[in-house]
């Protein structure tokens, strides 16, 4: 391999990056207790990793990202955590709203958004309306979202419209499941990021990710930074996607 070569593999291709990435930020808690703090610092500071993930997918021009900010699963966890994390979109937005807008981008959210704190409604509401217009990167939260809830959710409003007549049996196809899913009129994603080591989807848009590529890394949420982002996508791009195919 000559060094011509070698440094186009390391280097990223500001043509072939993926679309869409989705992301599940794990390992807050483990990176606070590493330190001797309450794994509410560790959730904090993820906050500041997302700041900083962001702002590099704005100038890689990739057009979406998914963030798995609360599973249907995670309220599981001590009361006072999940309060506590129930207020990091809020805060998140209240702080960087400003320059989500100047850098043109689009909030959005899925999950079961009935079943959020109603100040974290409010105040994500209120990104999503002041963003709307935006038509750079999409910043899309997987709040409160399971992705067999998702399908459930899927499963019966197609039951439901075949049941009143306005879908046929036989128009049901992979392409109509999607637009029933939460993520309807989003690419799937091209690269699935988990961080902290850990190799497995946690129940995170299993529909959605059928042909996607996985990158996992040792690395705890708060300490991925642009530099990881964008090693993840130069191991996507010398990979060779074949879809079920040579």
């Amino acid at each position: 391999m000559n060094f011509k070569t070698k440094k186009a593999q390391n280097t990223i291709d500001f043509e072939n990056v993926p679309d869409h990435v989705a992301i599940i930020m794990d390992g807050n808690g483990r990176w606070a207790k590493k330190r001797g703090l309450p794994r509410v610092a560790g959730h904090r500071e993820g906050m500041k990793t997302i700041k900083k993930v962001v702002e590099r997918a704005v100038e890689l021009e990739l057009k979406a990202i998914t963030l798995y900010a609360f599973s249907t699963e995670n309220w599981k966890r001590p009361p006072k955590e999940v309060e506590f994390i129930m207020k990091l979109p809020s805060q998140f937005l209240d702080t960087y709203l400003p320059d989500l807008v100047n850098n043109n981008v689009r909030v959005t959210t899925i999950g079961h958004f009935d079943g959020v704190p109603e100040a974290t409604k409010k105040a994500v509401q209120y990104s999503i309306e002041q963003t709307k217009h935006n038509t750079g990167l999409q910043l899309n939260f997987a709040l409160n979202y399971g992705s067999r809830s998702e399908i459930s959710d899927a499963v019966k409003a197609i039951s439901q419209d075949v049941k009143e007549n306005k879908l046929s049996v036989d128009a049901i196809d992979e392409s109509l499941i999607s637009n029933y899913l939460y993520t309807k009129g989003l690419p799937d994603p091209d690269l699935v990021i988990r961080t902290s080591g850990e190799k497995r989807l946690s129940n995170y848009l299993l529909w959605q990710v059928a042909y996607s590529e996985f990158y996992f890394t040792e690395k705890l949420w708060p300490e991925f930074d642009q530099e990881a982002l964008d090693e993840a996508i130069i191991e996507y791009q010398n990979r060779k996607r074949r879809f079920g195919g040579l």
